[in-house]
């Protein structure tokens, strides 16, 4: 029996007790001929608080423009997004993870609800990426993502500078090495329109892993934002769905575990940010493909980095779109037999069909050959050791020391430690603790890019280190271990730790300890008591009681308490 297009859809508009449904829909003006076509929801996150989703309506008129054209009928919906950059350091931050599980939730919830054949989740900031995929996960109908495309960089003293450089002058100027006009000069000009932040951060990552993984359309992502090309891939994206609807192509047929290694491996090659772990374990429960922390440690030693990219890195995202696009990132790690080019693309091909596509811009140094690469593994790394037992994260560019022991400097929330990274109370050599930061303790498991970037600003990258429970932000660099599991909030070592506590980061041995006997952390653990919740109502506390740990992607599920 040959597969019908409006498979979902004609239960809430066809027959005679649909009335009433087709009476409220011609009351906006949809037609019956309208309502006998594939219904297709374009989801979107636009909202007036951040560059990053800023173009989605103008690019969801266009999806609409392709449905249209494809044979379909488009409605569009919206919803919320909070900006990691905005917040970032403030009580507001804690909104941020919380909202990909709401972004998530309420696409998935319109999508049930208007029984929609096909969708197009248009993404930018760095959850609506991930939370875009959750909920194409669940809805299980033919769909993909859109990423609205990266910020262009901004220019100080002739150089491209991105929201990193905005946070690195905080703590510079907090140090007396940047005065206050040229701190004002980098916050006028780091951001010059539409588009998420610049670097290989969160939501550039994520966007290479959507077309990596087979999400999106290969050739879509690296697109910039404000870039004239950007309404002709909303147009194609509007009519490939309906190509995928019409071949019943849905995203469990793509999302299978060679894509989730696929994945890692792009994460890995491009310097890409540590929340890619926490994202793609989320989206591995969604599809019910085993997916463990240590997989990623497994992918990145073998993969190398060959993309000099913000943070560790040269280069902006504007500048792989120059160089041959995600595609020459694809090229390269299909032809070395990195990643299986034999997955399903959202384009109807394969990877290896789309990576064959792409033209390097001659002489370009963005994206390095697999024989010349920035290192010979990837930037992902997982640590564990008495300190984080379920494993923590860090990123490796390629120049970070690979050993650091120091005295452990405490602090209970994010706020504490930047004040005294401000007031020069940091010193050479110390490794500053950040703990009740996790998903549950903060809840919503804060970035710390403020902290990390006031270190780099004050000129000791390179001597001190930090750890903490919580997560960082695509843009921070230096030794940083992040996603310490279990977190402080429900017991774990991190807890116990007392001012001038010896810790011991090891990279090449993968381990992040405390100097301490068993013996006494066990005693300490034993006379620990959980700290009073920070919410006792409303959604913070909902998520709080409904997280789980980061080592499983800290997603909330029903009776987790």
């Amino acid at each position: 029996m040959a597969f019908n297009p409006k498979h979902s859809s004609h239960t809430i508009t066809e027959g005679r007790d649909r009335a009433g449904a087709r009476s409220m829909f011609k009351a906006i003006g949809f037609t019956d001929d309208d309502l006998a076509k594939p219904l297709v929801g374009v989801a979107h996150t636009w909202i007036e608080t951040m560059p990053c989703n800023f173009n989605q309506r103008q690019l969801a008129d266009k999806v609409k423009q392709g449905v249209r054209e494809a044979g379909g009928t488009p409605m569009e919906i919206n919803t919320v997004s909070i900006s990691d950059a905005v917040t970032m350091g403030t009580e507001g931050m804690k909104a941020s993870l919380v909202s990909r599980e709401v972004i998530a939730d309420s696409i998935e919830l319109v999508g049930r609800g208007y029984m929609f054949d096909a969708m197009v989740v248009i993404v930018g900031c760095d959850k609506t990426i991930p939370a875009g995929a959750l909920a194409l996960a669940r809805l299980n109908v033919p769909g993909l993502l859109l990423y609205g495309g990266s910020i262009a960089p901004g220019r100080f003293q002739d150089k491209d500078v991105t929201i990193q450089d905005v946070f690195e002058a905080i703590g510079a100027n907090a140090a007396g090495r940047m005065s206050d006009t040229d701190l004002k000069h980098i916050e006028d000009f780091a951001c010059p329109g539409a588009g998420a932040c610049g670097g290989q951060y969160t939501a550039n990552t994520m966007a290479t892993v959507m077309e990596f993984i087979g999400l999106s359309p290969m050739g879509t992502g690296s697109v910039p934002a404000t870039d004239g090309r950007k309404d002709a891939v909303a147009v194609e994206c509007g009519q490939r769905v309906m190509d995928l609807l019409n071949k019943n192509i849905r995203p469990l047929d793509i999302l299978n575990r060679q894509a989730f290694e696929n994945a890692i491996a792009c994460v890995a090659a491009t310097g890409g940010s540590t929340n890619a772990v926490l994202h793609l374990l989320a989206m591995a429960r969604e599809a019910g493909i085993p997916l463990d922390i240590d997989d990623f440690d497994t992918v990145s030693r073998r993969t190398p980095l060959i993309a000099d990219l913000k943070p560790g890195g040269k280069y902006v995202a504007t500048d792989v779109d120059k160089a041959g696009g995600i595609q020459l990132i694809a090229q390269r790690l299909v032809d070395g037999g990195l990643v299986d080019g034999g997955q399903l693309n959202a384009s109807g091909e394969t990877l290896a069909v789309e990576a064959a596509k792409a033209v390097e811009t001659p002489g370009q140094d963005v994206i390095l050959p697999l024989a010349q690469p920035l290192k010979d593994t990837g930037g992902l790394v997982i640590l564990r050791g008495n300190l984080a037992p379920e494993g923590c994260v860090i990123k490796v560019a390629g120049h970070e020391r690979p050993y650091h022991r120091g005295p452990a400097r405490l602090f209970e929330c994010e706020e504490d430690a930047m004040a005294a990274v401000t007031q020069r109370h940091i010193k050479a050599g110390d490794v500053v603790v950040i703990r009740y930061e996790g998903p549950r303790g903060g809840p919503g498991m804060r970035e710390m890019l403020g902290v990390t970037a006031a270190i780099v600003g004050e000129g000791l990258g390179d001597s001190v280190s930090l750890i903490t429970d919580g997560r960082f932000s695509g843009a921070t660099r230096g030794l940083m271990a992040g996603h310490i599991a279990p977190e402080a909030a429900v017991g774990g070592p991190i807890a116990i730790l007392r001012e001038g506590d010896i810790v011991v980061i090891d990279i090449e041995n993968r381990q992040l300890n405390v100097e301490l006997s068993d013996a006494e952390i066990q005693t300490r653990l034993a006379d620990w008591q959980p700290p009073t919740p920070r919410y006792t109502s409303g959604v913070f506390a909902k998520y709080a009681a409904q997280v789980t740990s980061a080592s499983e992607g800290a997603v909330t599920q029903p009776g987790n308490n």
